[in-house]
């Protein structure tokens, strides 16, 4: 039994059957433990109803209590406990309108997919499997328990979850569940967009981005939620830069780079939408040469709009923006002035940016040198210490006697441009070269 959450889960689990209760392991725990992989949360599937396991530990939080879900706060993480159930309709495609008491087998017949229906006993190592999920979970499949248009029907969510986890774990989706899914799947949007936002973000952040991506588009999915990025499909590009095809194939390529242990959320992000404004910029001229003049500008704009609509936070979406607007900045590096180059590899994200940059440039023409410029001049610049710092400051300009005014940003830019370009590196010097530059008596207070 694994260390720290899952011993607590045992723990539970053990009380549970001390007070007299059935209790198991269950759902996506149990398939993750028979797959060899540590779980990322445990949960716990009881007969004890939700009063009774608030009674039998100290620590607890009603989640759903009306549901019988309760969860057990521990010390080194929380166990959701939930009663034994069976469900009556779901009227709102999320949640049933009834609930009622069951056993292990009734409570498994209402879950989503079979590798997700199983009961484990963490004393024995015994599986419950009342659904086919070990069968399915040896095959590699995702299969409904049940009927498939009953099981997505209650919840619509589980379409974008099926093609998570085919793409998390590299399995199929079976036949009949597949068809379901496509056939349902304009009905996506009838579930709140937080909790579509939610699963997006799952996919592009546990790994195989690429092919959840791939499957999304091919179940029809993508269109409803994601229409700005199904508009890439068959969206021509040139070929010497992207010889791996058009702005769709190029995106999925970039998806399949990104690495759940290295990646964050905007980085995986950016990769999504970096070129999704090239549908709606593209041009070919009467030469034949495609262009996509402004992308990178109106992509930033369509990002924000998308993390929004995901009810994305603000921050993600600011920064998503910014990594978008950037992503061909790289490309002047070499030629930019010392100062330029140093406020540029400066920049906040520019860790998360270059990431961006060399998922994009691996994914096409495969050229890395502006990339691997940009990496040596940040390096250079970290070795010799901090980031630098402007020398002088407004009140260093007051002191000489100018009149704070809308000029103030423009000469203080300038000076740190040339701060950076070697031209002075102490305030004494800094004062010659502004009085130099901007006279006194532009400035000077009456």
């Amino acid at each position: 039994m694994p260390s720290g959450v899952g011993e607590e889960a045992a723990q539970v689990v053990a009380r549970l059957r001390e007070a007299g209760h059935e209790a198991l392991f269950a759902g996506g725990c149990v398939r993750d433990l028979l797959l060899g992989r540590e779980p990322e949360d445990y949960d716990v599937a009881t007969s004890a109803r939700a009063g009774e396991v608030e009674r039998l530990f100290a620590r607890t939080v009603g989640v759903g209590a009306k549901f019988g879900v309760m969860k057990v706060l521990g010390r080194f993480g929380d166990v959701e406990v939930a009663t034994f159930r069976s469900d009556g309709p779901y009227d709102d495609h999320r949640h049933p309108s009834t609930i009622g008491v069951s056993d292990a087998r009734g409570d498994a017949a209402r879950r989503d997919f079979t590798i997700n229906g199983m009961f484990l006993d963490p004393a024995t190592g015994r599986v419950d499997d009342y659904v086919g999920g070990r069968r399915d979970l040896e095959a590699g499949v995702i299969r409904a328990i049940g009927d498939a248009e009953a099981r997505f029907g209650e919840d619509r969510l589980r379409l974008l979850r099926a093609v998570r986890f085919a793409a998390r774990l590299g399995f199929e989706i079976e036949k009949e569940t597949w068809q379901s899914l496509a056939s349902n799947a304009q009905t996506i949007t009838e579930i709140a967009w937080e909790r579509i936002g939610d699963e997006v973000a799952k996919i592009l952040c546990e790994g195989a981005a690429g092919r959840g991506f791939e499957l999304l588009a091919r179940g029809g999915l993508l269109a409803p939620i994601l229409p700005e990025v199904a508009s890439m499909q068959g969206v021509e590009q040139p070929p010497e830069h992207h010889p791996e095809g058009d702005v769709f194939v190029h995106t999925l390529v970039c998806l399949e780079k990104l690495d759940p242990s290295r990646h964050d959320l905007p980085v995986a992000f950016a990769v999504l939408l970096h070129d999704v404004a090239k549908p709606v910029c593209f041009q070919k001229g009467k030469d034949g040469r495609i262009r996509f003049h402004g992308h990178c500008e109106r992509g930033a704009e369509m990002a924000v709009e998308i993390c929004h609509r995901l009810r994305r936070s603000n921050q993600l979406s600011e920064t998503v923006a910014w990594l978008v607007r950037n992503h061909l900045r790289h490309t002047q590096a070499p030629k930019m002035r010392a100062s330029t180059l140093k406020r540029f590899l400066s920049e906040t994200h520019i860790d998360a940016l270059l990431e961006v940059l060399r998922i994009d440039a691996a994914s096409g023409s495969g050229d890395l040198s502006t990339w691997q410029y940009c990496v040596d001049r940040l390096a250079e610049m970290r070795a010799a210490g901090a980031p630098p710092q402007p020398i002088l400051r407004g009140r260093d300009l007051v002191a000489l006697g100018y009149r704070p005014g809308p000029d103030f940003g423009r000469i203080l830019d300038a000076a740190f441009d040339a701060q950076l370009e070697g031209e002075f590196d102490e305030v004494e010097g800094a004062r010659r070269w502004i009085l130099a530059r901007h006279p006194l008596d532009r400035g000077r207070l009456s």
